[in-house]
C-alpha cells in the first residue's frame, strides 16, 4: 500500500467515526454528508487496489 492509500483509508475510518457521533447526536440528515465521504474514499480506495491487481 501507497501512502495516498493509507491516507483513504485513514479519512473513510474517520468519517465513519464523525458520521456515527453525528447520527447519534443530531440524526441522520447531519450526518449524511460524512457517511458519504467515508464510502466514497472506501470506494475509491478498492479502485485504486484493483486497479493495480
Amino acid at each position: 500500500m501507497k501512502l495516498f492509500d493509507i491516507l483513504l483509508l485513514s479519512l473513510g475510518v474517520a468519517f465513519i467515526i464523525i458520521g456515527a457521533y453525528e447520527v447519534m447526536t443530531r440524526g441522520l440528515g447531519y450526518a449524511y454528508i460524512f457517511l458519504m465521504m467515508a464510502f466514497l474514499s472506501f470506494f475509491w480506495f478498492t479502485y485504486r487496489k484493483n486497479s493495480r491487481a
